[in-house]
């Protein structure tokens, strides 16, 4: 476990600091690189533990690996918006890492309100497109890669590779633990999702099989079901909101922990405990999670080792193969003091 201090140290500012910026504290003062460092050190602490360092020297490269050369990362966030998911950043560090492991450059293109310079693309070896992008982008990105690798998404073809978690099983695995545990009333907080642009309120995965898994049991309540435009605060209003309704939820469970920090936030300014009141879980296992009081409860989606794949997943590739590869990677429940214990 990465602490609060070891990251200070790392950053060279106080633990204080350090913690104001991992709760995304918007009234505390401090220039954007220094927040920036601070999260990105937290998340590459996090990643460069002994068991992760020996996974990717040993990665499952193939056993004579081609001339890899420079690599592009197409990212569907803007730089600042990376910073408000650090999920993202562990995605990226696992690319980083990988390719600087094999010696291969890395250029970054990152979202803007148009398509990046088509050469960026042209001159890399491959491209691995980062997280969910428009119909519009994906044939974009066909058309100026020589190879095309996607992370943490899938398109509906199976034309590309690609490699995700299934969070609709996590989110089932999720649910089914936590009914088993005796929650009850079950509430969600989750993000409006843009779909070709055009926003939906339900239709994102988490929120989609939440729904699904609880009217499959007549437990949904249209009520403990909440979504809002993606903001840094989107936890922190819906929570306020379903939380002070006549017949609040038991436990609440966001689409990530971002939103789960929000939360936190709105749980203790209306004078409840978690999680002796309303208990929390969340999605992803950011570094934060950890640092949290209490620590949350949330599901751990193998960010970096996303990263990593997509890389492998090029080389392969570069070295000849012509099939293309959907990889799926597990998830893993991970309990903390968010939520009561399994045995109740």
């Amino acid at each position: 476990m990465v602490t609060i201090k070891e990251i200070a140290h790392a950053v060279g500012v106080s633990s204080a600091t350090v913690s104001r910026v991992l709760n995304y504290d918007a009234t505390l003062s401090i220039s954007a690189k220094k927040r920036q460092a601070v999260i990105e050190t937290a998340e590459a602490l996090n990643y460069a533990t002994p068991r992760n360092r020996n996974r990717l020297a040993n990665g499952a490269a193939p056993a004579v690996a081609p001339s890899i050369g420079k690599i592009a990362l197409a990212h569907f966030l803007r730089p600042a918006q990376e910073l408000t998911d650090p999920y993202y950043i562990g995605v990226r560090l696992g690319i980083e890492s990988r390719c600087q492991a094999l010696k291969a450059e890395v250029v970054k293109v990152y979202h803007t309100d148009s398509m990046p310079e088509a050469s960026l693309l042209r001159d890399a070896s491959g491209v691995i497109a980062v997280g969910r992008h428009t119909d519009a982008e994906i044939e974009w990105l066909r058309a100026h890669s020589r190879n095309l690798v996607f992370a943490d998404f899938s398109p509906a073809l199976d034309t590309e590779d690609s490699v995700e978690s299934d969070v609709c099983l996590a989110m089932r695995k999720l649910l089914s633990a936590v009914q088993a545990m005796g929650y009850r009333r079950i509430g969600f907080l989750g993000w409006v999702e843009h779909v070709n642009q055009i926003p939906e309120q339900y239709v994102e995965r988490r929120c989609r099989t939440y729904i699904e898994w609880m009217k499959e049991r007549e437990l949904f309540d249209p009520d403990l079901c909440m979504t809002e435009q993606i903001t840094p605060d989107s936890g922190y209003n819906l929570a306020r909101i379903m939380l002070q309704r006549p017949n609040p939820p038991d436990i609440l469970i966001t689409c990530n922990d971002n939103m789960a920090i929000g939360a936190y936030r709105a749980i203790k300014e209306l004078g409840l405990r978690i999680p002796d009141d309303v208990a929390v879980a969340g999605f992803n296992d950011i570094p934060v999670a950890q640092l949290l009081h209490p620590p949350l409860s949330t599901v751990k989606i193998p960010s970096e080792l996303i990263g990593e794949t997509a890389v492998d997943l090029l080389i392969e590739r570069l070295a000849g193969r012509d099939i293309a590869k959907k990889v799926t990677l597990a998830t893993e429940l991970v309990w903390r003091s968010s939520t009561r214990s399994i045995s109740g």
